[in-house]
């Protein structure tokens, strides 16, 4: 099937009230606007960064549906939707492209150790699942403990036409390497790594997908459009600013950073939700002094 998807995709934090109780539905929908006004390309809501994992099925339809409406169109929504088991898997994804998700974006699942078959049959089984929506594999072994190897992924998007693309978190470049090599002409390869974005795009990926551009999706929009337009140095020098704001947000450790560098910025994320934990006030003062000192504030 056709399917285009392309640019800055920002992991969506999801916003949560003291202590983490509940999602604040209102605070998620203004972040998604923010964004879009910020001109990213699309959100991915309920994913790692977004806390989808600690949330109830409940609560990530809801979420997905509420931020499908406030963006009415303007960016794609990308839902994540991965679960443990295959069958929460098929019923988030059926009820995110019902309510209007552009795609479903599907990590693999976690905790147990699967082979490629018992990872083909689950894939499988959501694609089939989807009738015919689009479905994005989602690799984040760092994560998920399960690793989609090229092979694997090339072989699910031979075999199911609705399975459009992935987005590509192991960190691996050779494996993205094979995958932009050999995959199905029109399969969309998102990056995940923020380390590597210029590179990665420059090798063929599409786009990105990224927890730090919640934050800063200035130096994304700077690397992507400077690659689009040939203007390398550009990109070059946003991706040198990006890769030293890694460090400072922990990326990959902890949400909160990312939250309380948006509230820096100018947008409360509100809490995390346990056992994710909050920053004390001496991490928070470190925090805001680094990214003063690096331009960012």
């Amino acid at each position: 099937m056709k399917f285009k998807l392309e640019g800055v995709i920002p992991a969506m934090l999801t916003p949560f009230t003291k202590r983490g109780e509940r999602v604040d539905y209102e605070k998620a929908c203004a972040l998604a606007v923010r964004l879009a006004g910020q001109g990213v390309h699309g959100v991915f809501p309920c994913g790692t960064t977004g806390e989808g994992m600690l949330m109830t099925l409940e609560e990530r339809k809801r979420l997905v549906a509420e931020v499908v409406k406030a963006v009415r169109g303007r960016i794609k929504v990308i839902a994540h939707t991965g679960c443990l088991d295959t069958a929460s898997t098929i019923e988030l994804t059926c009820h995110a492209l019902e309510a209007g998700a552009d795609a479903a974006g599907v990590v693999a699942p976690g905790f147990y150790g699967y082979d490629d078959v018992s990872l083909m049959q689950h894939f499988g089984a959501v694609a089939k699942a989807a009738k015919g929506g689009p479905v994005l594999l989602y690799n984040i072994p760092g994560c998920a403990r399960n690793v989609l190897s090229p092979r694997l992924i090339i072989e699910l998007a031979n075999r199911h036409d609705n399975i459009v693309g992935m987005k590509d978190s192991s960190g691996d470049m050779s494996a993205l390497t094979q995958i932009l090599a050999h995959a199905p002409q029109g399969f969309n390869v998102i990056n995940g790594s923020d380390e590597y974005s210029f590179q990665a795009l420059l090798a063929g990926a599409k786009g990105c997908v990224s927890s730090t551009a919640n934050v800063v999706p200035e130096l994304f929009l700077a690397i992507f459009n400077g690659v689009r337009a040939g203007d390398l140095k550009k990109a070059w020098k946003a991706q040198v600013k990006l890769s030293d704001a890694c460090g400072l947000f922990h990326y990959g450790s902890y949400v909160a950073y990312y939250k309380e560098g948006l509230r820096l910025r100018g947008f409360d994320t509100g809490a995390v939700r346990p056992p994710q934990r909050e920053l004390g006030a001496a991490e928070c003062g470190r925090f805001a002094k680094a990214l003063k000192e690096a331009g960012l504030l």
